[in-house]
């Protein structure tokens, strides 16, 4: 019988706490791979006495983690963080990677960017061989982001706000969400440069030259990918 998804998902997320040890600082990632992460990490506190901090990414993450008894702080509150775990929406073969399919890449790039090494965990259906087939996120301030939209647009980035019940998508920080759908990135370093050079974008999903380590949950177990 085939291994579900979730079940890929729980290997993976499982795996990586055997990289967290005593006194670490660790940032906690966002999304449905990184919560069973969590869950495990919080037995591992409960069960085994496991002394760490948590960075959390996203405010669904920090209650998850206070729930289990995870001592949490903001990034601004501590001096360095050891080891960030993270999802991930897709990863190409130079372990280029989107982010953002929960909404939380802005608060995530924070992280990963203040973090020694950063690990991503997802099951085997978010690797692929060329980014693009996943929306791309942009996280955008509202002011002015009909104008924003207009441009992406007229660019041809085929922008789309993401909506809920006839309302805006909010982020953590109360900014909207317009996806990018692209079908293919060719080049995601120019268009990461670009994105960046766009008044109005607060954050965009490429995570470029980031990750260290790749824990894909496989039928056949979890493999770990050194990335760089």
């Amino acid at each position: 019988m085939p291994t579900s998804q979730d079940q890929l998902k729980k290997m993976a997320g499982e795996r990586a706490v055997e990289f967290i040890h005593n006194n670490m600082v660790v940032g906690l990632g966002t999304g449905s791979t990184v919560k069973f992460m969590v869950d495990a990490l919080g037995k591992k506190v409960k069960d085994e006495g496991l002394t760490i901090v948590g960075v959390p990414t996203s405010e669904r993450t920090r209650l998850q983690a206070n729930r289990l008894g995870i001592t949490t702080k903001g990034v601004d509150e501590v001096d360095h963080i050891d080891l960030t775990v993270d999802g991930a929406d897709q990863i190409d073969k130079r372990f280029q990677g989107i982010k953002g399919g929960g909404g939380a890449h802005l608060w995530e790039k924070i992280v990963a960017i203040n973090s020694d090494k950063n690990m991503w965990i997802v099951d085997e259906s978010k690797m692929t061989d060329q980014l693009g087939s996943f929306p791309l996120p942009l996280e955008v301030i509202p002011y002015g982001s009909k104008q924003l939209f207009k441009r992406l647009s007229n660019k041809g980035l085929n922008p789309k706000f993401r909506m809920k019940d006839g309302q805006h998508v909010l982020t953590d920080s109360k900014n909207y969400i317009i996806d990018l759908y692209l079908h293919q990135i060719d080049d995601p370093e120019k268009l990461a440069s670009e994105l960046d050079h766009m008044t109005g974008i607060v954050e965009h999903g490429l995570f470029l030259n980031i990750v260290n380590t790749v824990i894909v949950g496989y039928e056949s177990g979890p493999k770990i990918l050194h990335a760089r």
